[in-house]
């Protein structure tokens, strides 16, 4: 996986960000630089409120497949949506699957934003898995590698695209968001490789000084970054940089699973986007079986292979160029 990132995205990658350099007017893209917009244009409004935010992702579920719309509406009678941030509210958001009625709660912190909008339909496609996986008898049989539950979210994202005409009537502003989705899903899997390889030596050495865990920690990150940034200066900030992610910490060994399920999300995009009916089918019979079968299995229920070699990513990122190449 680490030598297909380097081999096959680091390279879509630095196109992504000489585009942005370009966009931008810039002679040095700067880490900071990576989010911005050209002076005078302004940030996308999908939404005005949370009941604007419930509206418009039904009516795009309804247009994408209306069994969705509907998991979305049966919540919503049931109030398990708890989507506007407010004062005092917890951060973050995520889908919590409720056993007795097979609804689940959705919860997150609104705010108008084009992120809020990923996080919408990121959290549906887990609420759409948690309603197809609710039928099967036992509760564990609802438990399901993350590497799944991922697919559910991440593809969910990627097949609603098509239909974000129901958060923007500006063609200008939906090439926009659909341009920031894919510079997204592609951007992330040299900081997965990173932390993946990080995380492996820090076990496999468990004597090691703070001296040598820095210079294996730069020795990677250098390894994984872009070119296309100017990161003169900010050494003493990057030496640091693997404290961000809280992974380490928490849940060793608990993140290239993101990058298995984003290209299992690419491979099910890939699908719709040759036959949608089949794509979205394919999709729903892997969810609806929820733990029951091997990680392997579901992806293969999904039209999928659970594949890691430089080849198939190759495969993948060229797809995802194509894409972004005809917005």
């Amino acid at each position: 996986f680490d030598e297909a990132v380097k081999q096959h995205v680091l390279p879509l990658v630095n196109q992504i960000y000489d585009r942005k350099k370009v966009k931008l007017g810039l002679e040095n893209l700067h880490p900071w630089d990576t989010e911005a917009e050209p002076a005078g244009v302004m940030p996308l409004k999908p939404f005005t409120d949370g009941k604007d935010l419930f509206e418009k992702s039904v009516q795009c579920f309804e247009q994408l497949n209306p069994f969705f719309a509907n998991c979305l509406r049966k919540m919503n009678e049931l109030n398990h949506f708890d989507l506007e941030s407010r004062k005092g509210k917890a951060p973050g958001g995520y889908n919590c699957p409720l056993a007795e009625s097979g609804a689940p709660f959705i919860f997150m912190n609104a705010a108008g934003q084009m992120s809020d909008v990923t996080t919408m339909v990121h959290e549906g496609g887990h609420a759409v898995h948690s309603f197809l996986a609710h039928p099967l008898p036992l509760s564990s049989f609802k438990e399901y590698p993350m590497e799944i539950a991922e697919v559910a979210s991440m593809a969910m994202e990627l097949f609603s695209m098509d239909h974000w005409g129901a958060f923007f009537t500006n063609e200008a502003d939906l090439k926009r968001a659909k341009e920031h989705q894919l510079e997204r899903t592609i951007t992330v899997f040299p900081w997965i490789a990173i932390i993946d390889q990080f995380q492996h030596w820090v076990y496999e050495n468990p004597t090691h000084t703070i001296e040598e865990r820095t210079a294996k920690w730069m020795q990677i990150l250098t390894e994984f970054s872009t070119s296309s940034i100017d990161y003169t200066g900010l050494d003493a900030f990057r030496a640091i940089g693997w404290q961000r992610q809280l992974h380490l910490f928490e849940v060793p060994f608990y993140y290239i699973e993101y990058g298995i399920a984003q290209l299992g999300a690419i491979g099910l995009w890939m699908q719709y986007k040759q036959n949608k009916e089949q794509a979205l089918q394919n999709y729903m019979n892997a969810l609806s079986l929820g733990g029951t079968k091997t990680l392997p299995e579901l992806y293969k229920a999904a039209g999928l292979e659970f594949n890691l070699t430089p080849n198939y990513i190759k495969k993948l990122m060229e797809f995802v160029k194509t894409e972004m190449d005809q917005l």
